[in-house]
């Protein structure tokens, strides 16, 4: 037991024989999903719609609880205990959206990322400011700081989604298709930034289902179909199998 435990210490993300099914479905999501992902791997999740990339992500993060199988993060099992390990992880939705009069501006959004640390009834500090303006700055949309979240783009939007994850100082960042409302040059910065967070010991999952979009910088590629992995390597061999199967 003492050795399994050791093991599972030494990975940010075990999942064992996970199947997850959405309230009200009868058919799974995912089935019988084994994935490990170690401490500072940059690993994409990649496939095509339905395939169950943001239901692995969901269920890693804690959002949906599988009916089979556990889920492992930095040693834990994350049943019953997925608000706590959240804390631990900073996530960005691939579907978000703000109302035109959302009263927050993008400042306070990236502050939200503060709270899981400090806990929703305390007050940030000059601290909890500073690493909120200095992920804005790494995602430069520090120039925005004091405008209303609902009058930005939905690229701006995006970006200030990324940074409030990052004002988290998570040691996990798990994110869904964080390049679609963005430009080449907003996604080449973006892929800058978290090389850095990666070499600093951040373990990074993003999920896209635009080949395209997969860094050959990362350690490794995961290619769903049908709620199941099909393969698992690195991200040149996993792109050369599949464009073989549509060629």
């Amino acid at each position: 037991m003492r050795r399994s435990s050791q093991l599972r210490e030494m990975r940010a993300i075990e999942v064992k024989n996970v199947s997850t099914v959405y309230e009200g479905e009868s058919l799974p999501a995912i089935s019988k999903i084994n994935l490990s992902i170690d401490i500072s791997e940059l690993v994409y999740i990649v496939g095509p719609n339905g395939a169950g990339k943001t239901t692995l992500l969901e269920t890693i993060n804690g959002l949906l609880t599988p009916v089979e199988g556990e889920v492992f993060v930095l040693g834990r099992n994350i049943r019953g205990k997925a608000h706590e390990m959240r804390r631990e992880m900073g996530y960005v939705p691939q579907n978000f959206s703000f109302d035109e009069w959302e009263p927050y501006t993008a400042l306070q959004v990236v502050l939200m990322g503060r709270f899981a640390k400090l806990g929703l009834l305390s007050r940030p500090s000059s601290r909890d400011y500073e690493k909120a303006l200095e992920a804005m700055k790494l995602l430069e949309v520090e120039e925005l700081a004091d405008k209303p979240i609902g009058k930005l783009s939905g690229g701006q939007q995006q970006r200030v989604l990324i940074a409030r994850a990052i004002a988290k100082e998570p040691r996990i960042l798990l994110l869904d298709e964080p390049f679609s409302n963005l430009d080449p040059r907003s996604r080449r910065r973006i892929l800058e930034v978290l090389r850095g967070l990666q070499r600093k010991g951040t373990t990074i999952v993003i999920v896209t289902h635009v080949l395209e979009e997969i860094s050959k910088d990362a350690n490794r590629a995961v290619f769903m179909m049908d709620g199941r992995i099909v393969m698992d390597d690195r991200p040149e061999a996993v792109l050369r199998r599949i464009r073989k199967w549509t060629s």
